[in-house]
């Protein structure tokens, strides 16, 4: 299956809401460290590690290969 078969209006719809959430989890950490608030850092680095793999296991789970040629779009069967 080739990338462009994977995309669809539900793969997208998804997938934004993944990097919403990971880019909020990664203003939370950004907010901590600026503060200098160990304790929250902590915990906002666990939840942006989180969301990271969150986005990477939908991925994966949709046939995407982001290790064996993402550059050319390959996805693996």
């Amino acid at each position: 299956m080739t990338l462009a078969e994977v995309i669809d209006e539900h793969f997208l719809k998804r997938y934004r809401e993944l990097l919403d959430a990971e880019d909020c989890a990664f203003d939370a950490l950004e907010h901590a460290y600026e503060e200098g608030d160990r304790p929250h850092y902590e915990l906002d680095l666990g939840a942006w590690e989180q969301a990271i793999a969150r986005r990477l296991a939908f991925l994966q789970r949709r046939g995407i290969d982001l290790t064996a040629g993402a550059a050319s779009g390959a996805t693996s069967t």
